[in-house]
């Protein structure tokens, strides 16, 4: 009986070759595409929470002045369980595609022919990530607000504590969330001032939310990286199909002439005998 293949070639030379199909610039994409994804989600929707728990205890006491507020967020938080879901399923797509292109590449002087379909699907995913990561740009500058509104708080509060500023009055620094058009004029209070808004900055939902938007919004520009990176090796796989269909294409008709040829030059062998 003839011997497995992995064993009559040597099972290194079969691991050599099997991690050799293996498309690691696909692969560190995912694994980035997944960690920034896992960060950014996870990150925000924690974060969001404990931001409306600061403005429900410190900004806006009237449940109402809030409700826009707390409709939004929650809807924030759902579109988050979305984004999560399908970053998942399309990365795991993305890798396979991979996958697919690289073992095309390897096999392009053998059978293995690439097809017409193949090509579009390859062609449809470059402009699907090209407007993926346009999205995620938008969203990468959409989570730096929250972090620069809790960093002017956070700058705030060590302003106040520092002994170098001389403040004369600390009463008469405040922090108006209003004016950022989170929650409306006429909520109550509105802002915080002097200690209480020094207590504001000492509570552990402000610290924690503080850092959960940084790290989310670090979470969304490794994803933008990652996307980036997705969107040159699909470029790069779709021309190598494109080439590789064209060299299938020249192979055949190169065949098909030198059968040609052969068949004329067998006939002409014929008649020659024949007269002769």
């Amino acid at each position: 009986l003839p011997l497995p293949r992995c064993v009559s070639t040597g099972c290194f030379e079969c691991c050599i070759k099997c991690l050799g199909g293996v498309p690691y610039a696909s692969l560190v994409a995912t694994i980035l595409c997944f960690s920034g994804v896992a960060l950014f989600c996870g990150c925000g929707h924690v974060a969001l929470t404990g931001t409306v728990t600061i403005l429900e205890n410190h900004f806006s006491k009237v449940t109402s002045d809030h409700a826009l507020l707390t409709d939004v967020v929650q809807l924030m938080q759902y579109v988050i369980y979305g984004i999560a879901s399908f970053f998942f399923l399309y990365g795991i797509i993305l890798l396979a595609e991979g996958f697919y292109t690289t073992s095309a590449v390897k096999e392009l002087h053998s059978e293995f022919k690439t097809t017409a379909c193949g090509r579009c699907i390859s062609g449809m995913f470059v402009f699907l990530t090209y407007v993926l990561g346009v999205a995620w740009l938008g969203v990468f500058g959409f989570s730096a607000v929250p972090v620069f509104l809790f960093y002017n708080m956070w700058t705030t509060c060590e302003a106040m504590r520092s002994p170098v500023s001389n403040l004369t009055s600390v009463d008469s620094i405040c922090v108006d969330v209003r004016q950022y058009g989170i929650i409306p004029w006429n909520a109550t209070p509105g802002k915080a001032c002097g200690s209480t808004l020094g207590d504001i900055c000492n509570t552990s939902e402000f610290y924690l939310s503080y850092h959960l938007y940084i790290v989310a919004c670090a979470g969304a520009g490794a994803t933008v990286i990652a996307l980036i990176h997705f969107l040159m090796i699909l470029s790069a796989n779709w021309a190598y199909l494109k080439d590789a269909s064209h060299m299938h294409a020249y192979q055949d008709i190169k065949m098909k002439e030198e059968q040609e040829l052969q068949d004329i030059q067998s006939r002409s062998k014929e008649r020659l005998n024949s007269y002769t």
